[in-house]
């Protein structure tokens, strides 16, 4: 018979046992609450706090990098994907096709720029049509560019706040009604560097950006909290990624790496696992934090 006594820590152990990239599911918690039942014709089934069985997700930017990631992630743990590209649909199939060879949720793939008010509306839209509902939403997609207060225009100010702020923050909008109440999931992304003392003044646009995505995250928690549905945000720390090298000498990669105890960037992989416990019922009393993952960097 499954036991009680599973402690928070014993579900993390567990959970990141079954996400992270070569990992076995040996270990996997049953714990039987009322979220967890399935039932079958022949047995009861419990599922760990962690499965996202029968949910669907829908992340933002997730043909590569962490986006990626965060979708082979969800799919890993049972949900059914949605996964979105603008320009790369070589790279969104095979996503698509990661998550299906696990045979654990499905998954597709859908051309939308949610830069646009119009382009999250449709990628929802596609959503819906395809696999019935929306449980979760991750809103990875942005830009990081680089200029100090001289070099500013308001063009290139203009973008990163439409793209960072605006999209994001109107797809949560028109996501919310389409959520279960209870057991919605709105997960953003920030940046650890919005905390950090080593912030270098070409900057300032895109941590003005994601400071703002912070403050929405904490006023949503408060207004759909009182629905169940629950509001975070994610904060990574240096990631190594395309994004992440460009323009930057390898010197200046390296410093960066020192910074953290590890003294190495963290991978993709490093951070999908808390957006997937994030995602999960296991998670249902985590509302309106910014979670930072950045392996110690910034502390």
């Amino acid at each position: 018979m499954p036991t009680r006594k599973a402690t928070m820590s014993g579900t993390m152990a567990s959970f990141l046992n079954a996400v992270r990239p070569n990992g076995n599911n040996n270990n996997r918690l049953t714990v039987p609450t009322s979220i967890q039942k399935q039932h079958s014709t022949s047995s009861t089934t419990f599922l760990p706090p962690t499965s996202l069985h029968g949910k669907v997700a829908v992340v933002t930017g997730s043909s590569r990098s962490i986006g990626a990631a965060v979708a082979k992630c969800l799919g890993e743990l049972g949900a059914n994907v949605v996964v979105n590209y603008v320009s790369d649909e070589r790279s969104a199939e095979e996503v698509v096709q990661a998550i299906r060879s696990h045979g654990k949720g499905g998954a597709i793939s859908v051309k939308a720029d949610t830069s646009s008010i119009e382009g999250g509306q449709h990628l929802l839209h596609e959503a819906v049509r395809t696999f019935g509902k929306i449980d979760i939403l991750v809103l990875n997609a942005g830009v990081m560019g680089s200029k100090t207060l001289m070099e500013l225009d308001e063009g290139f100010y203009e973008s990163h706040f439409n793209i960072n702020v605006k999209a994001p923050l109107f797809m949560a909008k028109a996501a919310a009604p389409l959520l279960p109440s209870p057991g919605g999931r709105i997960i953003f992304f920030s940046s650890s560097l919005t905390s950090s003392s080593s912030v270098t003044p070409n900057a300032l646009c895109y941590l003005a950006t994601k400071g703002a995505i912070e403050q929405i995250s904490r006023v949503l928690a408060k207004d759909l909290g009182s629905r169940g549905i629950t509001v975070n945000t994610v904060s990574p720390g240096p990631v190594d990624t395309p994004a992440f090298r460009e323009g930057k000498s390898q010197s200046v990669i390296e410093s960066i790496a020192k910074q953290s105890p590890s003294r190495k960037l963290a991978e993709p992989d490093d951070i999908s696992p808390i957006v997937g416990f994030l995602a999960s019922s296991a998670a249902q009393w985590i509302n309106g934090q910014n979670i930072q993952v950045n392996g110690g960097s910034v502390v």
